[in-house]
Formats: structure tokens, C-alpha cells, sequence
């Protein structure tokens, strides 16, 4: 690989500058959230859980484009605790969950420090970086149905 290749990747690649942002932004909230428990995945699950209604665990895997391993493990978290319960399920496994009362509780219970870390996420971002990360979201179709 020649070096201008090595610099062209190191000074304009998109990707490693989602992750930076990515990752930066999402330690910002849990650590605002970790007093109750909870990572910004397991709160954006019950949210979209809340939003969806009673789904199946794959419909949030899509919602929130994330693998089922992923929303698998989180589930059994959110399970746990009562958060979310089983609606139906069959020998394949759960076919149907949904938001709890005190799923919505925890969400309620995490939204000071949740609109603390929005804050801040906000002023790292600028105004430019919310409104161009909102229209890019929106153009991928985040949230469903806005």
C-alpha cells in the first residue's frame, strides 16, 4: 500500500469517524445512565419497544438496526428486571414482548440524565452536527413512521 493510500484512509475515512463519534457519544450516556443501571441500548430498546407496542424481538432489531444477538442479549436484561414482558412465545422461542409498567417507569425514572447527556451530546455535536446527524437518521428511516 503506497502512502498516499495510508493517508488518504487516516485523513478521509467516514467510517472511522462515525465509530470516534459513535463511541464518544454513547460513553457520554452511559455514563450518565449508569446510577440506574442501564446503557443508552437497553433504554433506546424499551423506548422503541414502548413507541412499537407489543412486537416481535425482531421488528426492534430492525427499528434499531441491530443483530438479533444483540437484541437477544439485551432482552434478557430488560426480562430480568421486569421491564419488558413475553406475550407469546412457541418452541421456536419468544414470538411476542412488550413494554411493562415498570419498563415505562425505568424510562421516566433515567430522562433527567438522559436530557443531560442530550444536552451535552449536543454541544460537542454543535448545532450543525445534531441537524445533519438528524437528517441523516431521518433519510435512513429513524424514527419509523416521522
Amino acid at each position: 500500500m503506497g502512502e498516499s493510500s495510508v493517508r488518504e484512509i487516516v485523513h478521509d475515512c467516514l467510517a472511522v469517524r462515525v465509530r470516534l463519534i459513535g463511541r464518544a457519544v454513547t460513553s457520554l450516556y452511559d455514563g450518565a445512565l449508569d446510577r440506574h443501571g442501564v446503557t443508552i441500548a437497553q433504554v433506546n430498546l424499551l423506548a422503541a419497544l414502548g413507541a412499537a407496542g407489543p412486537c416481535p424481538p425482531s421488528k426492534l432489531g430492525d427499528v434499531l438496526q441491530l443483530e438479533r444477538s444483540t437484541v437477544s442479549r439485551n432482552l434478557k436484561l430488560l426480562l430480568h428486571h421486569g421491564w419488558v414482558e413475553i406475550v407469546s412465545s412457541d418452541a421456536k422461542g419468544i414470538r411476542e414482548i412488550e413494554l411493562t409498567p415498570a419498563g415505562r417507569a425505568k424510562i421516566e425514572s433515567v430522562m433527567p440524565e438522559w436530557r443531560q447527556a442530550q444536552r451535552e451530546a449536543a454541544r460537542i455535536l454543535g448545532a450543525t452536527g445534531v441537524t445533519a446527524l438528524q437528517g441523516i437518521a431521518s433519510g435512513m428511516g429513524y424514527p419509523p413512521g416521522a
